[in-house]
């Protein structure tokens, strides 16, 4: 593994890190802030639609939080990067930086776009043993919102907590996910079900504590893409606890995601700690 840069803040420091990936066959890049400090957890942020491992460490101003921790956090990049395959690069909602965190099946896809094993297997067994943390949680913003929500769902027993920013809860009935699972994972919709949030509550993956989502009220993708009451009514019906904040005013942007992240944070460190 390789530090690319290293950039200070809040007395510490923000790194870029590239490796070689054996999931995706390509070199796959993190960020990482790490407080000043003895660290003992970390939580992993999965971006959204069209972002890299930046993003999220550029607007949510979410090192001042965790400066005052002994918690980091590590944001992998959203997909490979330069394969050139064909369609990848059509796109802003579907291929390169539009992974959906799935394991790819598709001819075009399937050596390479394995998302969800690099994130729950192999991203998540370096954070283990490169930055020597035990206990890890995982959260995410729209595309990555459906990210985390699946990879907790899935893996259950390797994250003691999940959370969400106007997750894509429901993607085999909205547009975005329509299009990406049709592209990863073809016709067969059985395998899209594998990915949905909805699909696995109702398929008995319950996590073993509260999900916490927020989301904007004039959020201009909530109703034809992210379909959140889906998910609310999936976990009723299914004794999931679940928290959902609605907030009034607030949109899809980082605008949003800035204002309430130190109530994720706080949300996740009382349960790694």
């Amino acid at each position: 593994m390789k530090k690319i840069k290293s950039i200070k803040c809040f007395d510490s420091d923000v790194d870029f890190w590239e490796h070689d990936s054996k999931s995706t066959k390509t070199k796959m890049r993190f960020s990482s802030f790490a407080p000043n400090k003895e660290v003992k957890s970390c939580i992993i942020w999965l971006s959204g639609l069209t972002c890299n491992e930046e993003n999220f460490m550029i607007k949510a101003n979410s090192q001042k939080i965790l400066s005052k921790t002994n918690t980091m956090i590590i944001c992998p990049d959203t997909s490979p990067r330069g394969l050139n395959l064909a369609g990848e690069h059509d796109s802003w909602d579907f291929g390169s930086a539009a992974s959906f965190y799935v394991d790819a099946s598709t001819e075009n896809y399937k050596n390479n776009y394995l998302m969800f094993s690099y994130i729950n297997d192999e991203l998540y067994q370096l954070v283990k043993s490169f930055f020597s943390v035990t206990k890890i949680s995982i959260f995410g913003h729209s595309m990555g919102g459906h990210g985390a929500l699946i990879s907790a769902l899935k893996r259950p027993d390797q994250y003691q907590s999940v959370s969400a920013f106007a997750p894509i809860a429901n993607p085999v009935n909205c547009p975005w996910g329509q299009k990406a699972f049709r592209g990863y994972l073809g016709d067969d919709k059985n395998l899209w079900h594998q990915y949905d949030s909805c699909s696995l509550i109702n398929q008995g993956k319950i996590f073993k504590d509260t999900i916490l989502i927020d989301q904007g009220t004039t959020d201009e993708f909530l109703h034809e893409q992210l379909l959140v009451e889906n998910f609310e009514s999936c976990c009723k019906q299914n004794h999931q606890s679940l928290k959902v904040n609605y907030r009034e005013g607030y949109d899809h942007s980082y605008y949003f995601i800035s204002t309430f992240i130190e109530d994720h944070i706080k949300f996740h460190q009382e349960r790694l700690s």
